[in-house]
């Protein structure tokens, strides 16, 4: 690519007025964005119509200054920018679900964004004993596939969730609420040089010397959900970034989990919420996960396959393959076509819950786990 083309992306991202869902649309009307910088006002205006303001600034190129000063920081720290039209843009954020994610990165080391299963840990800064053995335990699970380990390099969770992918040695990126040119937390100065070092990434839509604002915090979790295929929340209270990043992820339509807490425990009354308005599976362990997600597992370290199913009684086996047949059925239905009681379909479907092998869906109704 000409540097001339990345002069353009940079330029029309710092365009006063045109957000990630208007540069998708001007990418798919005009192309490259150097084209529009290379239109009459009259042209532009016909593109803009009434939003004159962003006519005027494309034709006075008032970006530019900015956008080759912003090349010059890109080429001295060894920065890859990454556009919506490159191979090494994360594809899964140019779904058309996601529309709202930016179409230029900003990316800081070797990680494969296009990994084949890709993760997404989340949750509250202010971990828990319990939080941090549960994060642990996620991402050491998945030691030996090949996973990408995906967070924000915050306190708590996130913290743990990388940390825990360098020990096993898995990939880890950090998707950052700010410019490259500085760190937030300073305190995970090391954690990120430790990412770097480990063919991990950070990653950030905000060019450098862009000013920490707490509005680019919950802004950068769409990203962490856009990469992921699951989203899994550890630890999270009622309100909070990491419920943002489940409530996205939802509308993306990615998978997400919640690992359950007491009622009493503050950290993990975001999580309960989650499960009890089916907004998340209950996570239980790595097999239900997979089960959950339809991957296939490598060869434990012992050399034996791990089960990747649950043994079934011979009842929760016939509910089973009921919903195997049908896209969804209410529990009436259930009871009719298998001639159980009441109770005991619904102590069968609360056991098939737990077990992450159905789903209740809204209005009380039943389906298979996608796998």
């Amino acid at each position: 690519m000409e540097n001339n083309e990345l002069l353009y992306r940079i330029a029309l991202s710092l365009t006063p007025g045109i957000g990630c869902k208007s540069y998708r649309q001007l990418i798919e009307l005009c192309g490259e964005p150097s084209h529009l910088f290379q239109m009459s006002r009259k042209e532009l205006d016909q593109i803009f119509g009434t939003h004159r303001a962003i006519a005027e600034s494309i034709a006075s190129k008032a970006t530019l200054r900015r956008a080759e000063e912003e090349c010059i920081f890109i080429e001295r720290n060894n920065i890859t920018p990454l556009f919506s039209t490159d191979s090494d843009y994360p594809q899964r954020m140019n779904r058309t679900d996601c529309a709202d994610t930016p179409p230029l990165l900003y990316c800081q080391g070797r990680c494969n964004l296009n990994a084949k299963r890709v993760v997404s840990i989340v949750g509250t800064r202010r971990i828990t004993p319990y939080g941090r053995d549960m994060a642990e335990k996620i991402v050491g699970d998945l030691r030996g596939d090949d996973i990408l380990i995906i967070s924000g390099l915050a306190y708590g969770v996130d913290t743990a969730a990388h940390t825990a992918a360098l020990t096993n040695n898995l990939p880890t990126a950090a998707v950052l609420g700010h410019g490259l040119d500085q760190l937030y937390p300073p305190q995970n100065r090391k954690l990120a040089h430790s990412i770097l070092e480990q063919e991990g990434c950070l990653l950030t839509e905000y060019p450098s010397y862009t000013k920490i604002a707490p509005s680019n915090f919950p802004a950068r979790n769409r990203i962490i959900a856009a990469l992921a295929d699951v989203i899994i929340v550890v630890e999270a209270s009622e309100k909070g970034g990491a419920l943002i990043t489940a409530n996205i992820a939802n509308s993306y339509h990615r998978e997400v989990f919640a690992v359950p807490g007491r009622l009493s425990d503050t950290y993990s009354r975001g999580c309960n919420n989650l499960l009890a308005n089916n907004k998340a599976i209950t996570y239980t362990n790595a097999d239900n996960l997979y089960y959950n997600m339809g991957w296939s597992r490598k060869a434990a370290q012992s050399g034996e396959q791990q089960q990747l199913f649950p043994t079934l009684t011979h009842d929760e086996q016939t509910l089973v393959e009921l919903l195997s047949q049908e896209e969804m059925l209410g529990i009436e239905e259930i009871c009719e076509k298998t001639a159980f009681s009441l109770p005991k379909v619904a102590g069968l479907l609360l056991n098939l819950e737990l077990e992450n092998l159905v789903r209740c869906m809204p209005g009380k109704r039943y389906r298979l786990c996608q796998c």
